[in-house]
C-alpha cells in the first residue's frame, strides 16, 4: 500500500514541531534542557525497542515506566506547566478577544488612568531622590503566594503611601510591594530571582527579582534604581530600561488593558 502524505499530515507535522520546539525554550530557560533531552532520549529508546526491535519483556517494562512517568512529569515541571499556561491565557490575542466580548468601556480606562497615575508619579519622585522601589501589578495570574511572604496592607492606591513604604528606613523598603485588584495588598514580599545570565551586571537584586516575576507570571514588575534613580519594567521576562515619566504611564496604560 502507498505511503499516503496529505496536507492534514504536512500541519500535524508543523504543530508537533512548534510544540516541541515551545517545550525546548520553556525548559532552556527553566535551566530543565538537560532533564528535556533525557526525556527525548528516553521516548526514542522505548520507541525503537517496542516498534522496530519488538522486545516484548523490555517493552513491556518501559511502557510501564511511561504510563507512571506523565504523573512524574506532571510533578517535576509542575512551574514550567503552570508558566505555559499562564503565558497562554496572558496571550494578547485572547486578551483581545475578551475584550471584545466583556465591551470595556471609558468608565473603565479612566480608572485604570486613576490606579497609573500614582504609581507613575511615586515613582518619579522616587527617582529625583535615588529611593530604590520594587512594584508588582498583578494581572491574570494571582499572585496570593507572594502576597504571602510580606504584610498585608489592603488600602487604595496612594502616592504617599507607595513614597513611605518605600522611603530608606521603612522596614518594608527592602521588599516588593503587590498591587492587585487596584489595591496595595501587601509590602515587603519576596520574589523569585532570575538566574538569567544575560542580565546586564550593572542591574542589582532587584532588577533579576522583577525579571524573576516577570517569567514566573504575567504581572508587570516595575523597578527604581537605588543607585542611579532609573526607572525600568520587566514584562514577560523582558526589560524596558531608562524609562520617562510619560513612558512609563504609556507602558502600564497599554499593559493593564
Amino acid at each position: 500500500m502507498p505511503f499516503d502524505f496529505g496536507l492534514k499530515d504536512l500541519i500535524d507535522i508543523l504543530l508537533v514541531a512548534m510544540m516541541l520546539y515551545y517545550i525546548y525554550r520553556l525548559m532552556k530557560e527553566s535551566r530543565s534542557l538537560n532533564v528535556f533531552s533525557g526525556i527525548l532520549i528516553f521516548v526514542v529508546v522505548w520507541l525503537f525497542v517496542s516498534q522496530v526491535l519488538e522486545m516484548k519483556l523490555l517493552g513491556s517494562i518501559m511502557d510501564k515506566l511511561v504510563s507512571v512517568g506523565v504523573i512524574a512529569l506532571i510533578v517535576l515541571f509542575q512551574e514550567e506547566i503552570r508558566k505555559f499556561l499562564y503565558s497562554l491565557g496572558a496571550h494578547q490575542r485572547f486578551k483581545s478577544l475578551y475584550s471584545f466580548f466583556t465591551n470595556s468601556n471609558k468608565k473603565e480606562q479612566e480608572e485604570d488612568k486613576e490606579t497609573i497615575m500614582p504609581i507613575v508619579l511615586a515613582c518619579m519622585n522616587m527617582s529625583r531622590q535615588k529611593v530604590g522601589a520594587l512594584i508588582v501589578i498583578e494581572r491574570g495570574a494571582p499572585l496570593d503566594d507572594i502576597v504571602d511572604t510580606g504584610d498585608r496592607i489592603d488600602a487604595n492606591i496612594n502616592q504617599r503611601l507607595i513614597e513611605n513604604i518605600f522611603f530608606k528606613n521603612s522596614p518594608l523598603h527592602d521588599g516588593a510591594m503587590i498591587i492587585s485588584k487596584k489595591r496595595i495588598k501587601a509590602a515587603g514580599c519576596i520574589l523569585p530571582v532570575s538566574h538569567n545570565l544575560d542580565i546586564p551586571k550593572e542591574l542589582g537584586l532587584r532588577h533579576r527579582a522583577a525579571l524573576g516575576m516577570s517569567q514566573d507570571s504575567d504581572a508587570i514588575a516595575i523597578v527604581v534604581s537605588e543607585e542611579t534613580g532609573r526607572i525600568a519594567v520587566a514584562i514577560k521576562g523582558d526589560f524596558r530600561l531608562r524609562l520617562s515619566a510619560e513612558e512609563l504611564e504609556a507602558v502600564l496604560a497599554k499593559e493593564m488593558n
